[in-house]
């Protein structure tokens, strides 16, 4: 069970978590009315530093979330990523972290809308390992919940009350057996994960859905199509994929800031290649990790030094 750290933002301020208290009347809590970001900071022990992965970039995508919702943020993503640093050294952690900002309408009021409402934000954090599994490989099932369409609630913003379509899928899926969640458009076509991105393998592309199949368009997906081309030499087609494609593939493999990089060697009891994780995918980790840890100056653009010492700074 996470615990969240001693120090969070709330109203306007660095207060204590414990003193940080909501009305069972909230618009948000009631309807789903807020949006959210999750944001990763990891630890290094030979630098004895924290890494914030990509803060601004974050940020950035929950203005782009709060604008769907009319929310208004009063902080650019700059100022948001300082705060995010100082609640995390404050809370002095030597392990890695997940930062939670929630952005949501606060007014204490029963009716269905979303003019005319008052808006509030908050950050807390809180320790965090592997979301899923990612050394061995996961199973995953593909879902019979169609994932949310652009014209029911946008799935390019991070809406709290969107989760639920992501709950439903991660349920079923855990429930028959299997890790992981994988779903399909209104269309049958292939989306993304309960809560990452998927990307598949066949001979030496990168294949992942495009932005109008219905994904959030996540960052992490935009790290590894960065780090394929960069380090691997590998290029990404982003394409409408069937279902059958699942079960085709070299390789397999989710992706997001929770999940980070799993490697899928099962999907609906069939095989994906052999079965094992697969090379280039335990490559793409390879560097990945290497780069969110602050081990590789080249994308030292990447992360922000919580405490100050950052070696590869």
């Amino acid at each position: 069970m996470s615990v969240a750290g001693e120090w969070c933002f709330f109203k306007g301020q660095i207060m204590p978590f414990a003193d940080a208290n909501l009305s069972l009347m909230t618009h948000a809590l009631n309807y789903g009315t807020g949006c959210f970001e999750g944001i990763r900071a990891y630890w290094n022990e030979s630098h004895q530093e924290l890494y914030l992965l990509k803060a601004e970039a974050h940020f950035e995508r929950m203005h782009r979330s709060c604008r769907v919702l009319r929310i208004d943020l009063p902080y650019s993503p700059a100022e948001l990523a300082d705060i995010t640093t100082e609640i995390v050294r404050r809370n002095g952690y030597r392990q890695d972290v997940y930062i939670r900002p929630l952005a949501f309408k606060s007014h204490e009021i029963i009716g269905v809308r979303l003019h005319g409402l008052e808006d509030g934000f908050a950050i807390y954090t809180a320790p965090m390992g592997n979301y899923i599994p990612i050394d061995d490989g996961i199973k995953c099932g593909v879902s019979s919940w169609r994932r949310i369409d652009d014209n029911m609630i946008p799935p390019a913003a991070k809406v709290t009350g969107l989760y639920v379509n992501s709950a439903l899928a991660k349920t079923e899926a855990i429930e028959n057996g299997f890790d992981e969640a994988i779903m399909l458009t209104q269309a049958g076509n292939v989306s993304e994960g309960s809560a990452e991105n998927i990307f598949l393998i066949q001979g030496d592309t990168l294949i992942t859905p495009a932005k109008g199949e219905n994904i959030l368009v996540g960052i992490t997906r935009n790290a590894v199509m960065d780090l394929a081309r960069d380090e691997l030499g590998i290029r990404t087609i982003e394409r409408n994929v069937a279902r059958s494609e699942l079960y085709t593939s070299d390789e397999v493999f989710l992706c997001g800031t929770g999940a980070q990089i799993s490697p899928v060697i099962e999907i609906d009891r069939r095989k994906v290649g052999d079965g094992v994780v697969g090379p280039i995918t335990r490559r793409l980790q390879d560097v990945y990790f290497n780069a969110v840890r602050g081990e590789n100056p080249k994308y030292a653009h990447w992360v922000r030094p919580v405490l100050g010492s950052g070696a590869s700074h």
